[in-house]
């Protein structure tokens, strides 16, 4: 559902924005401070990537981002959200309070691509030791936002209003916390929980993602809908163990969970109404049985459902349960369906993301496309959207001259992300800030 702001005064401000988006508050000494950064924002990102940490565990990261920001003068509060980090910079000119977010956590998989600071780590993940790569671009969303913080606070004198650095941890989920356990607030919520918007008062928030098979310095937008929600499942179908000579004589959860799997496709295909927009569930995991000739007590399984739209994801979550429940039943078996909610739909205001395309444009000249769909990855940035008007933005990070159709995929063992395209991101965060509060200014 695409949110607009509730306040009267919020409209107000955000109509003017549109109505002035013509004239871009060009700063001249942007592209000159970020420049003098950019050897160090590399040379950050080198570092970070050399030394990744999962979710809830980003303590060496988190200490490395409150350092960076004390040096620049920036009030510093950690611990947010259990190791995340809020930086709070106080503008030289009265004006607004806006947000820039990156998030800190790495994946837990063994890096493939060569590169000379490729990772080596490893850590803990839920007891079991693991490999662990920035395999989704972290590395360069906190050193591109540090080096916005610094240039920002070197121009401090020259920014209305309040900048707040959002340095978020566990966006791909938390190393020490089950994605089952409901009862843990992890990544963005434990941001908002524990005030991250609230001190001082953000009106609006922005995020920059890299994404490998765009190009490299280019910026991609779209207004409303921009990524999918994100819903976890975990269904455990419970049988009677029996010979597998003699199905007869027991209750059969691997048929019961077919049928299951099965029908759970109808939802989307039967169930929702399609001209609203997408949905997509998915098993992952189907784990029952010891042995070939064994029918197994229990099955149990787990997936994803992803959607488009806040209408079909409520209608997914709505008619799952009595639909799993009643083919289980049908087969006499029984099944217990655990709904774990990641993140709704990620959507961008529509007047915010109008008033900012010149801030784009300020920061890569005749490379901003906007995206012709939502893409279909998921991201829990989408909780700060329905806090406050929000802008989620893409980064590419595959070098113009390869194959861009080629370049392995985020989350792959192969990713990378092209240094070439930190400087586009760095502006794009100072240039967010400029432009909202000097429209703020004019409106």
């Amino acid at each position: 559902m695409i949110r607009f702001c509730k306040t009267t005064l919020c409209l107000a401000v955000l109509s003017s924005f549109v109505a002035t988006a013509s004239h871009a508050a060009d700063a001249p000494w942007v592209n000159a401070a970020v420049s003098a950064v950019n050897q160090e924002v590399i040379d950050l990102r080198h570092t970070i990537h050399q030394h990744p940490e999962l979710g809830n565990l980003e303590f060496k990261t988190a200490a490395l981002v409150a350092e960076r920001l004390k040096a620049s003068n920036i009030e510093v509060r950690t611990g947010v959200g259990k190791t995340g980090v809020v930086g709070v910079l106080k503008g030289g000119l009265p004006g607004p309070v806006v947000a820039l977010r990156a998030d800190m956590d790495a994946l837990p998989v063994k890096e493939m691509t060569n590169l000379p600071f490729a990772s080596q780590a490893t850590s803990t993940r839920l007891g079991k030791s693991v490999p662990v790569m920035h395999a989704c671009g972290h590395d360069t969303h906190t050193a591109m936002l540090l080096g916005a913080a610094k240039v920002l606070a070197e121009h401090r004198d020259q920014v209305r209003g309040t900048v707040v650095f959002l340095f978020q941890p566990a966006e791909e989920g938390a190393a020490d916390v089950d994605e089952f356990q409901t009862d843990t607030l992890i990544g963005a919520q434990a941001m908002i929980r524990d005030g991250a918007l609230d001190s001082p008062k953000v009106e609006a928030v922005f995020g920059v993602h890299v994404m490998a098979g765009y190009p490299t310095g280019h910026l991609f937008y779209k207004s409303g809908t921009v990524l999918n929600s994100s819903d976890s499942f975990r269904i455990t179908v419970k049988g009677q163990q029996t010979h597998g000579s003699a199905p007869w004589s027991g209750v059969d959860p691997i048929v019961a969970s077919q049928g299951i799997i099965s029908g759970l496709q109808t939802l989307v295909s039967r169930r929702v109404d399609l001209t609203q927009g997408m949905g997509v569930i998915s098993v992952g995991t189907i784990n029952g049985g010891s042995a070939a000739n064994i029918i197994p007590e229990t099955v149990e399984m787990t997936g994803t459902i992803r959607t488009n739209n806040a209408d079909i994801r409520d209608t997914i979550l709505k008619k799952m349960p009595p639909l799993v429940n009643s083919i289980a039943s049908a087969y006499e078996t029984q099944a217990n369906l655990l709904l774990v909610n990641n993140a709704p739909v990620t959507t961008n205001d529509p007047a915010l993301t109008e008033a900012m395309i010149p801030a784009l444009e300020l920061a890569a000249p005749g490379k901003v496309e906007r995206l012709p769909a939502s893409l279909s990855p998921s991201e829990d940035f989408s909780y700060y959207a329905r806090k406050v008007p929000g802008l989620f933005v893409f980064l590419g990070a595959t070098p113009e001259g390869q194959d861009m159709s080629k370049a392995p995929n985020n989350h792959s063992p192969y990713f990378t992300a092209d240094d070439a395209t930190l400087a586009t991101g760095v502006k794009a965060h100072v240039q967010f800030v400029l432009n909202y509060a000097g429209r703020g200014q004019r409106g």
